[in-house]
């Protein structure tokens, strides 16, 4: 069975593109992208998937301060400078708690060992093989691994890969989106939240995020307000 070559984030002119398909999808569309301006989003396509799901593991349900403290500890127990990213056998290697005085819950450690268990065994592809690959098959491959779902692969797909075709609908913040842009007042199901993204289709990273900055919004609050009257009245 083939499958489709992704679409990469790779020129300003794809952006452009993209900015352009969203503002035909309505006045809501129009109204969010004009508020929030021009589209900042930051990759960093040179990290191995290795790393770049290790960094992702860090971050879950932690603020950016956080999960910065915690890599910084990471590359100074593991790397004599502290600069250089600990390399799959080091993290294979280590026990528990050495992971843990860096701050990673016990469930976390056991992903980032598991992860690198991954890495060696050839689970986890290198950047190189992972470029040849549909996001499909990287998501199905690497959720394989304990402790790693379908969000932080699609993470790796943004933010590593440059995909620019990615919905993360697991995400609280896109859901939230999703609902505010078509005026809901109750979160839909999985399946409806993924038919009201297909509009979106081929710039849904693009998309993507626009939906996390919908809270800037003047009347997001008001969605809000509408959203938790709705739950407790349910």
């Amino acid at each position: 069975m083939s499958h489709p070559q992704p679409v990469l984030w790779n020129s300003a002119q794809s952006v452009q593109l993209a900015c352009e398909h969203l503002r035909t999808l309505g006045p809501r569309w129009q109204a969010l992208l004009n508020h929030i301006g021009e589209c900042q989003h930051q990759t960093h396509p040179h990290r191995e998937p290795y790393e770049a799901l290790m960094r992702a593991v860090a971050y879950q349900q932690l603020t950016t301060r956080a999960g910065d403290a915690m890599i910084r500890r990471l590359l100074e127990a593991f790397s004599p400078d502290g600069q250089a990213f600990p390399c799959a056998e080091q993290i294979a290697a280590s026990e528990k708690d050495a992971l843990r005085q860096c701050g990673f819950s016990t469930r976390k450690a056991e992903t980032l060992r598991a992860i690198a268990h991954g890495t060696r065994d050839g689970v986890v592809p290198s950047r190189e093989q992972a470029l040849t690959m549909d996001d499909d098959t990287l998501i199905e491959r690497l959720s394989r691994l304990k402790g790693i779902g379908r969000w932080t692969v699609e993470m790796y797909l943004i933010y590593g890969l440059e995909r620019m075709d990615i919905m993360p609908l697991d995400d609280l913040g896109i859901r939230l989106g999703l609902c505010y842009l078509h005026q809901r007042d109750a979160i839909p199901s999985r399946r409806e939240l993924a038919e009201l993204s297909l509009p979106c289709q081929p710039f849904r990273t693009v998309a993507a995020w626009y939906l996390w900055r919908s809270p800037m919004m003047p009347d997001y609050a008001d969605f809000k307000s509408r959203l938790k009257t709705n739950n407790r009245k349910g």
